[in-house]
This record gives C-alpha cells, structure tokens and sequence, in this order.
C-alpha cells in the first residue's frame, strides 16, 4: 500500500468516532496524525494519546474572539500537514476563515439524514416528530451550519420502544462505519469535491448508496 494520508480530528467530548477512526485505520488508506480539542480535558484527547498520537488541548475560553481562536487553530492544524480534517463531535461553529482554509478537505458528521434536522437535539425532535427514519450523514463542511455537500448517510428505522438514548445508540453504531469509510475514499482518492457536487469515481454519488445489514455496512 502506498504511503497513508495524514488525518488530523478535531473534537470536544468522548471521541467514540475518534476511536473508530483509529481501530479501522489498519485497514484504510489513512492515519490519524494528530488530535485537536477545545476542551482541554476531553477524554478524547486521552483515546489519542493512547494510540500514540499527538494531542493538544487548545482552551478556546482563553481567546478573546471566535476568530482569534479559529486563527490559532489553523496554524496548530497546519503543523500537521493535514490531508483531510476531520470533525469529530467537534462542539464549535467554525469561522468562514477555517472553513475557507480548509475548504474541500473538512467533513463532519451529524446525527440526522440531513438536511432535515440540522443543529442540536436530533433525537428528541425526531421522536417528537414520530418520523419513521432516522440516521446520520457525513458531509462536507461550509460556513453554513450543517449545509455542505453530502458524502455518505446511513438510515434506520425508528421503533415505537426507541427512546433517545436508546437511538443514539442505533445511529451512533452506523456513524462509526460510515465515517472511517467516508475518510478513506477520500484519502484514497476516490472521493472529491468539484464545484460542490460529490463525486465517487469521477461520477456523482449517491450518499445514502450504502444500508446497514446485519451490523454491517453494504454498498446499496
């Protein structure tokens, strides 16, 4: 296998989707470089470092603006020489001069089959709602929130004994194969971004092309 494609993650919280991204490395075109988080003692940065990787707390509290501290973070990130940036329960709005730097190789995870439910509170309002889908989508990251071009979803269907934690649970069983996937078709270069269409093999793609079988993630 040629060389592996440099990963950096950024993260808030638990960094269960850091975790999957580090048990499926072995077998992708990627490596998980390096581990930012703006939460200084985010368990995530401990999954790192047990995996040896290098991880830093960066406290975006000790900044005196969003834009201050986003500027801070690209150069932390550019030490890295990044690949692709990936967020991972990343908790922040990213200024337009992140996402601009990074433009095109940033994606992000979010708990609904967008663009329905975008924002916070995904499982409550879709039991609220009573809608018989649920799932999550990886996509590309714009200024917009959860607005960028999808790349993959996966859905399920909600059962009448689903309660939040129990569907976060579901859908979170999904996000961890899909989003090691979603990272290695795009290291691999099978995965790009023209003029903000997805293409998969030099042809549009269709993100909600793959279905989970058996706890298992098949190519629709």
């Amino acid at each position: 296998m040629s060389e592996k494609k440099r990963v950096v993650v950024l993260l808030s919280g638990n960094g269960t989707n850091l975790q999957a991204l580090l048990d499926q490395e072995h077998k992708y075109s990627y490596q998980v470089v390096g581990v930012i988080s703006n939460i200084p003692d985010a368990y995530g940065l401990e999954r790192a470092r047990q995996h040896k990787v290098a991880a830093l707390g960066l406290d975006h509290k000790a900044f005196s603006s969003r834009t201050a501290f986003d500027l801070r973070l690209i150069q932390e990130v550019n030490r890295f020489d990044p690949d692709l940036v990936v967020l991972a329960g990343y908790m922040r709005i990213l200024s337009p001069e992140f996402v601009d730097r990074f433009a095109g190789k940033l994606i992000n995870i979010h708990p609904s089959l967008l663009p329905d439910y975008k924002g916070l509170g995904t499982y409550k309002r879709v039991l609220a709602d009573k809608k018989p889908l649920h799932g999550c989508t990886v996509h590309f990251v714009t200024p917009e929130l959860d607005s960028g071009a999808h790349v993959i979803q996966a859905s399920l269907e909600v059962k009448a004994t689903d309660n939040e934690e129990s569907l976060m649970q579901r859908v979170q069983t999904m996000e961890h194969q899909i989003y090691p996937l979603a990272a290695h078709l795009f290291t691999s270069g099978r995965l790009q971004l023209k003029e903000d269409k997805v293409l998969l093999d030099n042809h549009p793609i269709n993100p909600l092309g793959y279905q989970l079988k058996e706890n298992a993630l098949e190519l629709a």
